[in-house]
């Protein structure tokens, strides 16, 4: 995909956290420490550092979502972080977006922390993030 096709998938899924950029994709996936992960209707975005993974975003098409698509994408994005040396991988993601949530309870992530006020929403409210973590010990469990 290239980074305007990220950039539009992602604005069709997001709102907060806001939408990046094509620029913003190109920097990303330009980098040697990050792995950007594609199926038909979807992507993930994940950076591995030190032993540590970071997942950085997953984006599924809202037309083809409950078809499974987000949870083999961070299979796979688990699969490349442990290949690539990490041990754990965190993620922070808004506290209130249940599906997500849900998904990364089901994939073995449990919340360690919480961000107060980390996302701002489009009428300028904020939202916390969560900060979820597992190890990847077992990353095909996902």
């Amino acid at each position: 995909m290239t980074p305007d096709a990220l950039a539009r998938l992602h604005a069709d899924c997001f709102t907060t956290p806001r939408p990046w950029s094509a620029g913003e994709f190109a920097a990303l996936t330009a980098t040697p420490d990050c792995d950007l992960i594609t199926l038909p209707g979807g992507f993930a975005l994940i950076r591995t550092v030190a032993g540590e993974a970071e997942l950085l975003t997953i984006a599924v098409d809202p037309a083809r979502r409950r078809e499974g698509i987000g949870r083999r994408l961070l299979a796979r994005a688990l699969i490349r972080a442990h290949a690539r040396g990490a041990e754990t991988c965190f993620l922070e993601v808004a506290a209130d977006n249940a599906a997500a949530t849900g998904l990364y309870r089901s994939a073995g992530f449990t919340q360690t922390g919480r961000r107060p006020g980390y996302y701002r929403l489009q009428d300028g409210q904020r939202t916390d993030a969560a900060i979820m973590a597992r190890s990847l010990g077992s990353a095909t469990a996902a």
